[in-house]
Formats: C-alpha cells, structure tokens, sequence
C-alpha cells in the first residue's frame, strides 16, 4: 500500500470539476482505490482549495468541500514542528513558493510514495522522503 500525496490543486481540479483534468483526476484516484494506496495531503489543502468558492461567494460549494474532508477518504497531515523544519530547510534549499513548501514538506516527513502535481516546476525537484513526483497522466519524474 502506497501513500500518495496530492497538490491542492489536484483537490481543486476534482471537487470543481475542471473541465479538462477532473477526468484525468478521477482516473488516478479511482486507481488509488482499487489499489488500496493512501490518499494524503496537508490540512492546509483545506484553506487552499476553500478559497474559491468562499471568495466566489458559494456557501454550498464550501459546505460540499468540508464535507469531503471530513468524510475520512484523505488523511489529513499536520503541519507541525518536525514539518515546519523541514519546510525551512527545502525553502533554504530550492526556489519554491510558500505554499509547495508545505506541501513538499508535509509529503516528505509523511514519506509520500508518490507527490501528484500539476505544477510543472515541481516535476524536476528531487526532495528527500519523497520517491516519486508525478504529473496528471502518470508520467513519474
């Protein structure tokens, strides 16, 4: 079983139905459960991907979205002291936002198999605790 982590916009792409990679989206996580692999993520997804419909003004899209949080299909990572070393040393280290690193981070201290991003500039990271970063299709970097 593996973990796999996911960007929040992999979240986002998937609870807003985007119209050209929520397809590709429910493809990979249909694979995960099939698979019996672990969905993970950073309880900072949940601001990330709440931020849309709440500035969009969409209450039942926010109720909806916490919802699938709750609902136990992802398990939620801490960002807590041993993450919060861990983002100052890759932000220290690699030209990364604010925001991938606490995702990269929170994946590597939980050890992720596998980090699914669409953010091509994260493709070509190499980040410890992290074996493999893989883009919307499946192609592992």
């Amino acid at each position: 079983m593996s973990q796999i982590y996911w960007d929040s916009m992999v979240f986002i792409y998937l609870l807003e139905s985007h119209p050209q990679f929520s397809s590709k989206v429910e493809r990979i996580l249909k694979q995960i459960e099939v698979r019996g692999d672990t969905l993970i993520t950073s309880v900072f997804t949940i601001g990330e991907v709440l931020t849309g419909p709440r500035r969009a003004g969409v209450p039942r899209i926010v109720d909806a979205i916490k919802s699938y949080f709750d609902s136990g299909r992802v398990v939620l990572l801490p960002f807590d002291k041993e993450t919060a070393d861990r983002y100052s040393i890759l932000r220290s280290s690699l030209k990364v936002s604010q925001a991938d690193g606490i995702h990269l981070a929170t994946a590597a201290i939980a050890g992720a198999d596998m980090f699914v991003t669409n953010d091509q500039k994260l493709w070509a990271m190499h980040v410890p605790g992290i074996k493999f970063m893989v883009d919307l299709d499946g192609k592992v970097f």
